[in-house]
């Protein structure tokens, strides 16, 4: 495995880092950044000796395999032990050796960056909580430059010890953050899903890139429910906005995929979404309590169309807040352990982020930082803040409760972030 060399990348990073995370909202209001405030002095990007590990605990700084050259002595031993590789599958944990609980915590957690502002506080947590991405939240047509700039002051602000996700929902149709000169106008998912999908595929590379120009290189998309086409008009998520790519599975895997294919052609990662499928309900999580799915199964369609997307490629998969009566009737799916799971037994190792968990009203009954906690015991691996990022803090102090009180979900937190780490090193 390639070992990640955070150093190199901080350096690039300047071209590729913007968050931000709409899940499956309905559409936003028009914020459009338009002039920026540079970070407050506290949020000034630190001296390489603060914030950040050790050159001994650092992914780079990590052991080194032995140059080869013979012993003096059968019985000397080798100043430096050998590296041992990873089990296939399995998060490699020396991608954060010896990093702070609080910087592998920061992995974990995604805050919103609104595109109108307020911006400071914002750049504040990135500076003290060490958060390690960012979600662009809500809409602006301000154009590319604005936009560059909100990211490279988050970027200045960021104490991670590793480059940030920067990520949006560009989806098209109802659902574009970004718009405005450098941005194309983008037709719906169900528009998208009329053109073949080499062309689609050729589109999506352009937008991929006017993403990258921005300094974003997470697209939240695509969207690979699977919608019924007689229930279209009633799936509040889904079907309203037109933001599934046709009716049936083989459209829906032929257009997703060649969308994320073009996304990552233009280095931009992706993560479909909402598993294991919001197409069957009718309540929105975001707007609506206790939507059920009482029809998927671990079998159904809809779980197939995912897999087929993870086969595809994507390195992310965003979990669905709904429940899934006949998969686990018992919890929202991004906090059962169950339902995530499943993504696992596809084949899945990337990351594995919840929809939003701070405004949905799906999950308002269960505390602030007990969301964050539930749904990393479950086995998510980023923990988007999106609508309302004043909550991120008591999400990361939740977390670093939980894994000081358990070492077991101290070992769940450290598998978490390097996760993360590993898939930003592959951008």
């Amino acid at each position: 495995m390639t070992r990640f060399r955070p150093v190199g990348l901080l350096a690039a990073t300047v071209l590729t880092v913007a968050a931000l995370a709409a899940g499956c909202s309905a559409p936003a209001g028009e914020p459009g950044p338009t002039s920026l405030p540079g970070p407050s002095q506290s949020s000034a990007r630190p001296s390489p000796s603060q914030g950040s590990p050790s050159p001994s605990g650092s992914p780079s700084g990590g052991p080194s395999p032995s140059d080869g050259a013979a012993s003096p002595t059968p019985s000397a031993t080798p100043s430096t032990p050998p590296i041992t590789e990873p089990t296939p599958g399995e998060p490699d944990l020396s991608l954060v050796a010896g990093w702070s609980l609080e910087q592998k915590v920061g992995q974990v957690v995604m805050v919103g960056l609104p595109v109108k502002g307020p911006f400071q506080p914002t750049f504040d947590m990135l500076a003290s909580r060490k958060i390690g991405g960012v979600f662009l939240h809500g809409r602006t047509h301000a154009g590319r430059q604005p936009v560059k700039n909100l990211v490279d002051a988050a970027v200045a602000a960021s104490t991670s010890p590793v480059p940030l996700f920067v990520a949006t929902d560009q989806e098209g149709g109802e659902v574009q953050v970004l718009r405005g000169q450098g941005f194309s106008d983008m037709p719906s998912a169900l528009d998208q899903a009329t053109l073949s999908a080499p062309d689609l595929r050729a589109r999506s590379v352009t937008w991929g890139q006017e993403l990258a120009a921005a300094g974003v290189n997470l697209n939240l998309a695509p969207v690979m429910d699977l919608v019924p086409q007689q229930n279209a008009a009633s799936n509040a998520p889904i079907g309203v906005f037109g933001r599934n790519y046709g009716y049936t599975p083989e459209s829906v895997i032929a257009h997703g995929n060649a969308f994320a294919e073009g996304q990552r052609d233009a280095g931009v990662q992706t993560s479909i979404k909402h598993f294991p499928g919001l197409g069957r309900v009718t309540g929105n999580t975001d707007t609506t309590a206790g939507v059920t799915d009482t029809v998927t199964g671990p079998d159904d369609p809809s779980v197939a169309v995912f897999d087929a997307g993870i086969k595809d490629g994507s390195g992310l998969v965003m979990m669905s807040s709904a429940i899934y009566a006949r998969i686990d009737p018992d919890a929202p799916a991004v906090f059962s352990p169950t339902v995530v799971g499943l993504v696992r037994a596809h084949g899945f190792d990337g990351v594995i982020i919840t929809d939003d968990l701070s405004g949905a009203v799906q999950v308002q009954s269960v505390p602030v930082g007990q969301r964050a906690v539930r749904a990393v015991d479950a086995g998510v691996d980023v923990v988007l803040a999106s609508a309302k990022p004043s909550v991120a803090p008591a999400m990361v102090d939740a977390l670093v409760q939980a894994a000081k009180a358990d070492p077991a979900f101290a070992a769940k937190i450290d598998a978490a972030a390097a996760r993360v780490v590993a898939a930003k090193a592959g951008l």
